[in-house]
């Protein structure tokens, strides 16, 4: 059941909306440009940077529960 859900939150996460993921002040300097390609290069590149510290924590919590899991099982 654990995996079930483990597995159904990671679906989720991935298949996540179209975020803006910008301050206002990025924002405001980048709505004045005319062909707005450094706004989408700059809102990728934050959505890239976000990445790693969800797959390090959910790393953390898969070493943390296989742990548990042996540990249980007394192998």
């Amino acid at each position: 059941m654990r995996t079930r859900i483990f597995l159904t939150a990671i679906f989720i996460l991935f298949l996540s909306v179209d975020v803006e993921a910008q301050c206002a002040m990025c924002r405001a300097v980048l709505e004045t440009e005319q062909g707005q390609s450094t706004a989408e290069g700059i809102n990728d590149g934050i959505m890239y940077l976000m990445i790693f510290p969800y797959l390090l924590m959910a790393g953390v919590a898969y070493f943390i529960w296989k742990s548990r899991k042996k540990a249980s099982t007394g192998e």
